[in-house]
């Protein structure tokens, strides 16, 4: 089966989502990110995707404690929690593993320095961030371009547990999803890839479920009550590879 990754991205410890990165065009959606995780999981999500957007600009984890928080408040449930943004070095990668995390993912790190990825491999589970602009892998919380395409990079991480693939002009537009990039990314590596950007409806999540992806993150469709994630979770229930 597909998961589905409902996503609470953090930002001054409040839930926000960014139009297509830009961090002038936030939208809060309020400041209890562990209630949220709470209901996502009352709702019946088996992981959660959670992003440190001050940590992706900066470097600087200022939301490591709420995201030990809501792994605390979703694990006695059975929930994962997925989590990234400014993951720099294998310390980071170990202090969120100590905090409960799942899963680890590296962006900026993973393209700057490959070897990070290997090492924190050895310590949780790591998802590669591959975020871009018309293939273009972005760095930095999306302020930088790195001058290297999606389908270029997949190769460098043969430890990569997973990659989270998400086109940068379409996250928080609900303007649907890539579908053709994501099979090209799929085609290319045995790893699970995680689709994110651009989910809008059920329709958007049925066209998905048609690509050999390892799961599907969702945000502001669900914030913007666009569907409901018990809903979500019926749509996927049955798809599997």
């Amino acid at each position: 089966m597909i998961e589905l990754y409902p996503a609470i991205d953090l930002r001054g410890g409040r839930c926000v989502r960014l139009h297509q990165g830009d961090f002038a065009a936030e939208t809060v959606y309020g400041d209890d990110a562990v209630g949220t995780a709470r209901s996502f999981a009352s709702a019946g999500a088996r992981w959660i995707h959670v992003v440190d957007l001050d940590a992706a600009r900066t470097g600087e984890p200022v939301n490591r404690p709420l995201v030990a928080a809501i792994v605390a408040a979703v694990a006695p449930l059975g929930v994962r929690v997925q989590t990234g943004g400014g993951v720099r070095t294998v310390a980071d990668a170990a202090a969120l593993a100590a905090a409960g995390a799942a899963r680890v993912v590296i962006g900026t790190a993973a393209l700057e320095r490959p070897e990070v990825v290997a090492a924190a491999a050895s310590v949780v589970e790591v998802a590669v961030g591959l975020d871009h602009r018309a293939g273009e892998l972005a760095v930095h919380g999306w302020t930088a371009g790195a001058g290297v395409a999606v389908l270029e990079a997949i190769g460098w991480f043969p430890d990569a547990a997973a990659f989270v693939v998400t086109d940068i002009s379409r996250d928080g537009t609900l303007g649907g999803p890539d579908l053709d990039g994501l099979a090209a990314v799929c085609a290319r590596t045995s790893a699970g890839v995680i689709a994110s950007g651009g989910v809008a409806s059920l329709d958007d999540l049925r066209s998905l479920a048609v690509l050999p992806l390892a799961g599907i993150i969702t945000g502001k469709a669900l914030y913007e009550g666009r569907f409901g994630l018990v809903d979500a979770l019926a749509a996927l229930a049955g798809i599997g590879r």
